[in-house]
């Protein structure tokens, strides 16, 4: 049963934004900036000054957040921070949620979602959409984000107008847990593109031609593509801030699909390996690195990769 207080449907919503990292905190900028009435939570309070001066309305807790608004956006590290989120002290099954709508940005196992959406919808009530995003934190400021998304088709359309203030692309892809399985999917594709492109840039720079020019050299081509056009300059030049997404959350994406390959039988030997290659970047180069920065991992010693 819908809660009498909810905004009508026909009517602009009152939204909420939880976790205002590297995504969040362009995407709730965006929101603002389309005008829509933004309440804001994040763990780290200081994160959220720059919003709150932009005219986003900050909330002392997740509960007050679900208190004060219709849609709930959240993009958080990972499930475990998802699950505070939601049943911590003042979390958001605390406060009614018939009615309303929690869309989680964030990135995790496709199992979790369902029990964390099921979890929520005994509480509460409240109503759940997983919606992964892809394209990074240019993407995230420009808003020409890839966003899939698995939860019930009347919710998907409700969020859609909101959603598409965020994002380029929002593709309904089945019930909860199908837009955290398109994001592994995604995932695999982005992994093993970025070690097999900081390969192609090592080989490039040792062999001695200009691998600045590899972009402009090979576009239009097979090998052309939206990684290969903005990560290659990125590796070459050393441009790691702000990253365009940390080496753990790869990595964590990584050993899920590993996960879900070995319960669905599904071999995925690139996918592997370049989760390897992720976790020496990570032991080489620390967990909160940009993950471009897999390719210091093919330079001279690893002196190398402490130095540059």
């Amino acid at each position: 049963m819908a809660d009498a207080s909810r905004t009508n449907p026909q009517d602009v919503e009152r939204l909420g934004y939880i976790g205002l990292g590297l995504m969040g905190a362009p995407m709730t900028r965006r929101l603002l900036k389309a005008g829509h009435q933004v309440t804001i939570w994040n763990r780290s309070q200081d994160k959220t000054t720059p919003l709150v001066e932009a005219g986003a309305v900050r909330a002392a807790t997740p509960r007050d957040v679900m208190a004060n608004s219709d849609i709930v956006f959240m993009c958080v590290t990972d499930a475990a921070a998802v699950q505070e989120v939601i049943f911590g002290r003042e979390g958001l099954s605390s406060a009614p949620g018939a009615g309303k709508l929690v869309v989680d940005f964030s990135s995790i196992h496709p199992d979790a979602a369902r029990d964390l959406a099921a979890r929520l919808k005994d509480a509460n009530d409240t109503g759940w959409i997983d919606a992964p995003v892809s394209g990074g934190t240019k993407g995230a400021e420009e808003g020409t984000l890839a966003i899939m998304a698995g939860g019930e088709a009347r919710d998907i359309e409700r969020v859609r107008p909101y959603v598409l203030a965020m994002a380029r692309r929002f593709t309904h892809m089945g019930s909860i847990g199908a837009g955290q399985t398109t994001k592994l999917c995604n995932q695999v594709i982005v992994g093993c593109a970025m070690a097999v492109l900081a390969e192609a840039t090592r080989l490039a720079v040792n062999a001695g031609i200009d691998a600045n020019r590899l972009p402009e050299a090979l576009a239009g081509g097979f090998a052309d593509s939206i990684p290969l056009q903005l990560f290659v300059p990125r590796m070459v030049q050393g441009i790691h801030t702000p990253p365009l997404g940390h080496i753990a959350t790869m990595l964590k994406d990584l050993d899920t699909v590993a996960d879900v390959a070995q319960a669905t039988s599904t071999p995925v030997p690139m996918a592997s390996l370049a989760g390897q290659l992720f976790r020496l970047a990570k032991a080489a180069r620390g967990a909160q690195a940009d993950a471009l920065e897999i390719y210091k991992l093919s330079g001279q010693s690893l002196a190398s990769l402490n130095a540059t």
